[in-house]
């Protein structure tokens, strides 16, 4: 497969859908405490989507080739869950860590973000790897201008992780997207700088790397979709979609109530 070039005007309804999918989760942070199930968050997400934003949660009935249909409208990993976990009636519990994955289809365009989020009281260990995996999106971020290679955004994560004492998760990877959820090229968040595709003015895709407390192994649960830890340590993953500019990045899921770049970016 090709990748996809966005024109201005691609990108502007790119833009609509990016903010839209942000705002769903600024709307959510209020709702995170504990005692709230992921079901209870799914529907809030649902009902916000489809009756405010008129638009569509791309996750559900999504079926990749192999898979059974997903059956909700965001994704919510928990705790030592890498990426893909299904909400349920579990409520959250004090100092749990969990992962709200939303991709929102506007007029035909998709925005995928994804945020951690701390349950009440956390622990120093759980809210460090979320902050530091927030930073090591953004190592990836910024290496995004025409001329770089995909091999430069995964190494700048990859180095910034595992010399703080972290892995990366290597099953998974960001991706192309626009029209389709899942296209060309493949954003790894581990290699060698100056491989793989050179990065030009139009391309859109997501970086969003998961990081693991412990081990970077993983394996998938019985229900087909819900990737967890091997060793149960905790996962963290942040995700923003990105489109190359003629200059070097613009962020297109951003949204009023979007955390700040980390200080490394602003300074």
């Amino acid at each position: 497969m090709t990748i996809t070039i966005k024109s201005a005007d691609d990108i502007a309804a790119m833009r609509i859908a990016g903010r839209l999918t942000s705002e769903v989760l600024d709307m959510l942070a209020q709702h995170v405490k504990p005692g709230i199930t992921t079901e209870q968050l799914d529907k809030i997400a649902h009902d916000h989507i489809v009756h405010v934003q008129k638009a569509i949660p791309a996750p559900l009935n999504y079926q990749p080739a192999g898979y059974t249909p997903y059956p909700k409208s965001i994704c919510t990993s928990i705790n030592h869950q890498v990426c893909h976990g299904i909400p349920n009636d579990r409520p959250l519990k004090n100092g749990d860590i969990v992962n709200i994955d939303v991709t929102v289809i506007k007029d035909g365009w998709h925005g995928d973000s994804s945020r951690m989020f701390v349950v009440g009281e956390g622990s120093i260990a759980a809210k460090r790897l979320c902050s530091f995996t927030y930073e090591a999106m953004w190592k990836g971020i910024q290496k995004v201008k025409p001329g770089a290679r995909l091999g430069d955004i995964g190494h700048a994560i990859q180095t910034f992780a595992e010399n703080a004492g972290f892995s990366v998760v290597r099953e998974f990877c960001g991706h192309g997207i626009g029209q389709v959820f899942h296209e060309e090229p493949q954003v790894l968040h581990y290699g060698r700088p100056g491989t793989l595709d050179e990065l030009v003015p139009g391309m859109v895709f997501t970086i969003e790397p998961m990081i693991n407390a412990g081990r970077r192994e993983i394996k998938e649960m019985g229900d087909g979709w819900t990737i967890v830890t091997k060793d149960r340590s905790l996962s963290a993953q942040w995700e923003h979609t990105i489109v190359v500019t003629d200059t070097g990045y613009e962020v297109l899921t951003v949204s009023d109530g979007s955390p700040p770049p980390p200080a490394f970016i602003t300074g």
